[in-house]
């Protein structure tokens, strides 16, 4: 196992370490149920302390605040099994406790830290990337795995997995041409490599690639169709439909892979709000798409959520029209913890219960403040255009066209390529 298992001793037959090793290649590839994988080698040896290493950073890596109580009890174990805080376990899980404690921040340069000392753990380096992505930490999301990657070589398991978390890490600060030719050397090496694939469908996406992406994620569905990124990859299917101009084809999309998902994580009804909300945007009726969306966001407890999905939340709720839910999100946002995106998505949240309705100037006045930190909305530069392209829209229904322009001009120069932004500038003039 890369988590480096050699530092733990005791206590892990070999049934225990295959599971472990099992649990960390599902996690890796995203795919199946590593967190269940873990619980049932724990069951079978709770003194596993690579175990509840691991499942402490499945939990944290996942932001599962459901699964608290498991985080508590790993941590209790590992201290109880390791009293020397220098033990690598007892590093990780200080690092979990950091999570536990609310300061996120912590959390990532505590993993961060083990990392440098470690280079391959594994582990660790994929929890602190999730923390950096959450947290906006942009550079650290390349920088971290850049810090590591001379330590690594195709010889060692894992090198596909760094290989994708670094591809993510220079698209999301804009060297697409690195990031695609990362992402493709992940793949020469794991061609169902699901984060790999989902770097090159963002690079397409951020370039304005729209035909030669949906292509991309055809060629590619047998490797991805069955992974966490399942939902995911098929909302990039419908943002390349809808940046070709085809809303028809994302409605499709919608309904065929993502509505129809039994037991959707909150990720997925996110990307399902963000999809339906793009098409509000260009008038596409929708029909009862938006209450049953809603249904299934009552059932989540908004509480501890973070901002990012409570805005999804509520973008379902003012679409439906459902006064009580949207305070809900309101209640539960001042509860939230100060996490960077915080203060956007709490205007964003305001603008768009405004635009929901039809107040646009007030929309507008809620956007303008934090129009300029869009790419902080606690998601990827692709998701958070959905800030920008509602900012474009309300200042087009509240007739503020010398500010549309500006906009859509900010966009044309982007993605020139973009069918969508060419129907915005025709509606500018």
């Amino acid at each position: 196992m890369a988590l480096s298992p050699e530092s733990v001793t005791g206590g892990a037959g070999s049934s225990s370490c295959e599971r472990g090793r099992r649990t960390l290649e599902l996690a890796l590839a995203n795919r199946g149920d590593p967190l269940a994988e873990i619980e049932l080698a724990l069951a079978g040896d709770p003194q596993f302390v690579i175990g509840h290493c691991l499942r402490a950073g499945l939990i944290v890596r996942a932001d599962d605040h459901a699964a608290r109580s498991k985080l508590v009890a790993s941590l209790e174990a590992i201290e109880t099994r390791c009293p020397d805080r220098r033990h690598p376990a007892r590093r990780h899980a200080s690092a979990a406790r950091a999570w536990l404690d609310g300061d996120h921040a912590l959390a990532a340069e505590s993993y961060g830290a083990i990392v440098i000392d470690r280079p391959f753990d594994i582990l660790a380096l994929a929890v602190a990337h999730a923390l950096d992505f959450r947290l906006g930490n942009r550079r650290m999301l390349r920088d971290r795995v850049a810090q590591v990657l001379p330590a690594w070589d195709k010889a060692t398991p894992g090198y596909a997995s760094v290989l994708a978390l670094h591809a993510f890490g220079l698209e999301e600060n804009g060297d697409y041409r690195r990031a695609e030719k990362t992402a493709r050397r992940s793949l020469a090496i794991d061609p169902r490599h699901p984060g790999a694939i989902h770097v090159i469908a963002h690079v397409m996406e951020m370039q304005g690639r729209a035909r030669e992406g949906l292509e991309f994620l055809a060629a590619t569905e047998w490797a991805w169709r069955e992974t966490s990124y399942s939902v995911h990859l098929a909302w990039h299917r419908a943002l390349f439909h809808l940046d070709a101009g085809d809303a028809a084809s994302a409605l499709n999309v919608y309904d065929a892979q993502i509505a129809n998902i039994r037991a959707p994580a909150v990720s997925d009804l996110a990307d399902g709000s963000a999809l339906l909300w793009r098409l509000e945007l260009i008038d596409t009726l929708v029909g009862e798409r938006w209450p049953l969306l809603a249904d299934r966001w009552e059932m989540q407890t908004l509480t501890g959520l973070r901002p990012f999905y409570l805005a999804h939340a509520m973008m379902a709720f003012a679409a439906a029209r459902r006064i009580k839910e949207m305070q809900r999100v309101f209640d539960a946002m001042s509860s939230t913890s100060a996490l960077p995106e915080e203060a956007l998505v709490l205007s964003f949240c305001k603008a768009l219960f405004a635009f929901a309705h039809g107040d646009y100037v007030t929309c507008v006045e809620h956007l303008v403040r934090v129009h300029y930190m869009a790419d902080q909305c606690g998601g990827s530069i692709a998701q958070c255009d959905l800030i920008d392209l509602t900012f474009v829209e309300a200042a087009l229904r509240a007739r503020k066209t010398s500010l549309a322009r500006a906009l859509v001009a900010e966009r044309r120069a982007q993605k020139p390529g973009s069918q969508l932004n060419h129907n915005l500038q025709r509606r500018v003039g």
